[in-house]
């Protein structure tokens, strides 16, 4: 198997979040975001491995709104290979790693929990799209996902993210999706919104 250049940053929580980024992001671009959402968890950040136009990917476009379904499946296999070897080389607990993903980032994170049921305990979609629909849906057994999109994303098609939401929902998801006043850029109601779910997933004792 062959390694993602990463970041990883030890936690306290003993729970991980798997920081996925968007086209032309690399493994440093999201971690702010990621401390300041998910305060005390351990983060584990690779970069994507896919170029478009020399913007870095986690899987490759056709064009602007085709996929080709052999690439999708194989990066994201690659890519939840790689989850499983980190959590063992870093002793992450494998049942507590939830994605933060972005655009590119977050599809990827959904096409993961689509494929490879089990790899990811749940995630925060922000500005996500579907890439893959499998004709036998898994179940997720109600892993917790929170889709944020946006109904001005000028970089999605229209009811994207709706629709991804519906399709994760249909494999046992137990999906909040929230539909913001904004574009493709993420605006201050999405900490907002995305910290408030990030503290009942990873702190779900706590008031």
């Amino acid at each position: 198997m062959s390694d993602f250049i990463h970041q990883f940053v030890p936690g306290k929580l003993g729970c991980t979040v798997l920081v996925l980024h968007g086209q032309g992001g690399d493994e440093n671009d999201l971690l702010p975001v990621a401390r300041a959402l998910a305060p005390g968890a351990a983060f584990l950040s690779p970069r994507g491995k896919a170029l478009e136009n020399g913007a870095t990917r986690f899987f490759a476009r056709v064009s602007q709104d085709v996929f080709d379904e052999t690439e999708v499946r194989t990066r994201t296999a690659e890519l939840a290979e790689w989850v499983g070897a980190a959590a063992a080389r870093y002793g992450l607990d494998q049942t507590k790693i939830y994605a933060l993903g972005f655009s590119n980032g977050a599809s990827i994170a959904a096409s993961t929990m689509l494929l490879h049921p089990g790899v990811l305990a749940g995630g925060l979609l922000l500005r996500p799209r579907s890439i893959i629909e499998p004709a036998e849906l898994p179940d997720v057994n109600g892993a917790p996902v929170l889709v944020i999109g946006a109904a001005g994303d000028e970089k999605m098609p229209a009811g994207a993210s709706e629709h991804l939401a519906r399709l994760l929902g249909r494999a046992g998801a137990a999906v909040e999706m929230a539909m913001l006043d904004a574009g493709h850029d993420l605006t201050p109601q999405d900490f907002s919104v995305g910290k408030s779910w990030f503290s009942k997933v990873l702190n779900p004792g706590q008031k």
